[in-house]
């Protein structure tokens, strides 16, 4: 029997897709299709709000995924997850004098299921991507920016301090695909321990130089505190609980090929907390077997490569047309489960005269378990003597997730984007037993 989603905001959905159907004849109006916000320029206090350095972030994600075939329960059902935004940018120069100098501050509310959790993937090792990538690190409030940017030497030397995640400034990546494998900085996907991406923050700094127009090198430090990951300290101030650092450097270059525009990122991160073997004791024997503490590290590191490339355009509209895109990261194998990561994938903007803003998107995604992350799963079921995988204490082997997404986005106005898609993941979880699984999803992204 299929379950419905949860409908905590269901009707604001249903609400917000009803409304870019209605006739409007002014931007300025709600509803209006050529407004970037849904419920208009408060009457003109909006754009006088902008012209004094304020604007205002008034966002919408929301997200449903059901299992339409196959995975690890094969009891249909539907979940849905969705994220509130609430943010404003503020213009220090127009409102303070201060040159060069905005402030940002934005608070975040997540809610709802996921039907990777308990549909696709085996909850007793659960999965590595997820169909909703909007769901994750808490059904709560979070302070998730805020921060103050200023420039330096006519904006060759941009400095930003405060609470921020590291993949808004490194291993960046857009978020339009609704599968976590092709959302974000993927850095935070496979090494989520120690690396948090949006909505959590923590305090940090990133140093920026810009080379040329088309190239800058950037350096940050980030503190690396778990307990900024829990539902209770979304708000979080202290400095309590900190382990350490994490340290990103990277170079990123976007020139205009043919034109066109381009961004390619070639980035390392340093972690100079303790991290834990993931199979052996101080002895270097296997931990499963000694029954002996895992051995820790000093530190922990990795690297990663991505390329965003725009091919084709029309020469009636340069926003339209094809651009191709591929990201890798490789991880320290002593330390994490996955030690590699490959993604790639296509974006049509513009397919047809009369959907000019519409887009379709296709990508292909391979998520790689750690040798020695799975020969520990192996020693642990022998130590317990289980073979079986029906049984509810065995621990399934992880070895590679294949993801696929294939989505149309309809631009149905300024203010609100609807994407449906479909997802195919092949050995979710990385665990072969599991069926692959073919989910559908609906990906809506509003701004109010």
């Amino acid at each position: 029997m299929l379950q419905l989603p949860n409908t905590r905001y269901s009707g604001l959905a249903l609400a917000t897709l009803l409304g870019a159907l209605s006739p409007t004849t002014s931007a300025s109006e709600m509803f209006a299709k050529d407004s970037p916000w849904m419920l208009g320029d408060w009457g003109g206090t909006r754009s006088e709000l902008l012209e004094k350095g304020y604007d205002f972030t008034l966002g919408y994600t929301g997200e449903m995924g059901s299992n339409l075939h196959g995975g690890y329960s094969h009891d249909r059902a539907a979940r849905y997850s969705d994220q509130f935004t609430f943010g404003v940018n503020m213009d220090l120069q127009k409102i303070l004098g201060w040159q060069d100098t905005e402030f940002q501050l934005t608070v975040t509310e997540r809610h709802g299921d996921n039907i990777s959790n308990d549909r696709i993937n085996d909850p007793r090792v659960g999965g590595f991507t997820s169909a909703q990538e909007v769901w994750g690190r808490g059904e709560t409030w979070r302070l998730t920016q805020m921060w103050i940017k200023q420039k330096y030497f006519d904006g060759t030397l941009d400095v930003k301090f405060g609470r921020f995640g590291e993949g808004e400034d490194f291993n960046s990546f857009p978020c339009d695909f609704q599968n976590l494998a092709f959302c974000g900085s993927q850095v935070g996907n496979w090494v989520g321990g120690i690396w948090y991406n949006w909505p959590v923050s923590q305090w940090a700094l990133r140093v920026r130089y810009n080379l040329n127009d088309a190239l800058y090198a950037q350096v940050g430090v980030f503190e690396q505190n778990p307990s900024n990951l829990e539902s209770g300290n979304g708000f979080k101030l202290s400095g309590s609980g900190t382990q350490g650092a994490v340290m990103p450097i990277e170079l990123v270059w976007s020139p205009r090929v043919n034109g066109l525009k381009g961004e390619y990122r070639a980035g390392y991160y340093y972690s100079n907390a303790k991290a834990q073997d993931v199979l052996k004791d101080s002895t270097g024997a296997p931990a499963a077997i000694s029954g002996a503490a895992y051995r820790s590290s000093s530190s922990k590191h990795g690297l990663w490569l991505g390329a965003q490339q725009q091919v084709t355009a029309l020469a009636s509209d340069q926003s339209r047309g094809l651009s191709l895109f591929a990201n890798a990261t490789v991880h320290d194998k002593k330390t994490n489960a996955i030690d590699n990561y490959v993604q790639a994938g296509v974006v049509y903007k513009g397919p047809f005269d009369a959907r000019a803003k519409d887009d379709i998107g296709f990508a292909l995604a391979r998520v790689h378990v750690n040798p020695g992350y799975r020969k520990n799963a192996r020693l642990i079921n022998q130590a317990n003597g289980l073979d079986d995988y029906d049984n509810p204490g065995f621990l399934p082997v992880q070895d590679t997730e294949y993801s696929a997404e294939l989505y149309y986005g309809i631009h149905l106005a300024d203010w609100l984007t609807v994407r449906p898609n479909l997802q195919y993941i092949r050995h979710p979880g990385g665990v072969s037993r599991v069926d692959d699984a073919l989910i559908g999803g609906l990906k809506i992204q509003s701004s109010f």
